[in-house]
């Protein structure tokens, strides 16, 4: 249970979590690993997509992204000192597995075999992502996720991962954020592969399911007792007005970001309404029967990146994308295309995105109110801002420490109206190599030269080594 004491001297509240709240941080193999072709690893369709021109900010590429894979010794001890209790990670597929199927290559599994002693030598838990956005190229060379067969491969390579590490990791979760591989991926072409097929992102979206629900029965026939999580990105939306437009728009981009996936995965069925949105677009002849059921497969924890609310018009002429890509690209809402995104008033991030802390409470409780009882974690959440090294040597991240202050103090809400939330993952440990934004974008707790590698601790992550110290934050006095 959550407490909320005032010191009787000071004013200042405390605001204390439960006894075992999981305080984390998180990555991906792609955005900090670097050593793109060492030890047999092999091309990732984001490997092809930073090569072809205009895709990424100032041609920028993941080749060496911030030496992880050489330096990750340095990077737990870093964790150790922040009081990390957990660490979120992603295994990079092409690495484990260069075709996406078929053999192993060991040298990449070593990687994360080491990664994890060092974690749990350091008394931190490994929380493993077994896919963050790094297909390898052989497989999309053969359709990619718009095929029914890369289903099959996820789950095929999330056994062979959860087999190699399975004894260590307990927590493990399947594919984060589907909604950005399927529809950024092959919609808007924002992302890898850079696509812009708008059924072939709505087939991509029920493979990615599937390969979900797939990977759950996998890793459960190995090990019923392993904590397996989905991962979705949620958004808290709000029409621009009362129209009639507005409020069909907010319905539309709900559907599409939010209720597509949470009803698949908790109440196995896909709300008719967003089906209808989508069939001018595809006919869902590709949904199987038996498929939903497969996706609905009982899994443990829900994991939730939170970052911002859309405010939506269904009055064309705004923003085709809330995703605010540096370069050219068509429209991610695949059957609303006409739904533009305004601005709604609030301050916003390095990214453009409003910052909106009530919207993380409202997902929370309407999560509890609409689904299944199932624990939630916070798996990501964190903000970009324009970060620069002093001249005392320090990044003084004020932006930062306050956005993450201000959604903590709504997860501490949450939890104390009931909501199940079990723990907490600032997104990132480390700046890192932001996808299609390159190096301009800073998420991390950590501050990285890029040319020199130096890693400096900010502000915010020295206030979140003391909120995770005392297991709570404190409130000024009014």
């Amino acid at each position: 249970m959550t407490t909320q004491e005032a010191h009787p001297k000071t004013g200042v509240t405390e605001l204390k979590f439960p006894a075992g709240f999981v305080w984390g941080a998180a990555t991906s193999a792609y955005q900090i690993e670097g050593a793109t072709a060492t030890d047999g690893r092999g091309p990732s369709i984001w490997d092809t997509f930073v090569r072809q021109p205009g895709r990424v900010v100032n041609g920028d590429t993941a080749d060496v992204a911030v030496d992880h894979y050489h330096r990750y010794r340095d990077d737990v001890r870093l964790m150790a000192d922040l009081g990390l209790t957990a660490y979120r990670f992603s295994v990079s597929w092409p690495r484990i597995q260069p075709a996406g199927h078929g053999p192993v290559n060991q040298a990449g599994l070593d990687f994360y075999r080491r990664l994890v002693d060092e974690l749990l030598e350091k008394g931190i838990e490994p929380w493993i992502t077994l896919y963050h956005w790094d297909l390898p190229q052989p497989l999309e060379d053969a359709g990619g996720w718009p095929e029914r067969d890369t289903a099959q491969r996820f789950a095929d390579f999330a056994a062979l991962v959860h087999d190699a590490l399975g004894d260590r990791v307990r927590n493990f979760s399947t594919v984060n954020e589907p909604w950005c591989a399927a529809f950024l991926g092959y919609a808007s072409g924002e992302h890898a592969p850079g696509r812009r097929e708008p059924a072939a992102a709505v087939r991509a979206a029920h493979h990615l399911l599937l390969g979900h629900g797939l990977a759950v029965q996998a890793i459960r026939a190995q090990n019923p007792n392993t904590r397996i999580g989905g991962c979705v990105n949620l958004y808290a939306i709000s029409p621009a007005s009362d129209s009639e437009a507005d409020l069909d728009a907010a319905r539309r981009i709900d559907g599409l970001q939010n209720r597509f996936f949470l009803d698949a995965m908790l109440k196995g069925e896909y709300p008719a309404d967003v089906l209808e949105d989508l069939r001018s677009v595809c006919e869902p002849d590709h949904i199987r029967p038996g498929d939903l059921e497969t996706i609905a497969t009982p899994f443990d924890l829900l994991l939730i990146n939170y970052y911002s609310r859309f405010t939506v018009s269904g009055v064309s002429g705004g923003a085709a994308s809330a995703s605010a890509a540096p370069t050219g690209a068509g429209s991610p809402w695949v059957g609303s295309e006409h739904v533009s995104f305004v601005n709604g008033g609030r301050p916003v991030t390095a990214m453009g995105w409003e910052i909106d802390t009530d919207g993380l409470l409202e997902i929370l409780l309407r999560l509890v109110k609409e689904y299944p009882p199932i624990p939630l974690v916070i798996s990501e959440n964190g903000a970009a801002f324009d970060d620069v090294v002093t001249g005392d040597g320090a990044v003084h991240d004020s932006e930062r420490l306050a956005f993450i202050a201000s959604h903590l103090r709504a997860c501490h809400e949450a939890i104390s109206k009931g909501v199940p939330l079990k723990g907490y993952f600032a997104w990132s440990l480390l700046d890192n190599f932001e996808w299609a934004w390159g190096y301009g974008k800073r998420f991390g707790l950590v501050y990285v030269d890029y040319e020199t590698q130096e890693r400096i601790l900010k502000d915010s992550a020295l206030w979140y080594a003391e909120t995770i110290r005392r297991n709570g934050l404190s409130l000024p006095a009014e």
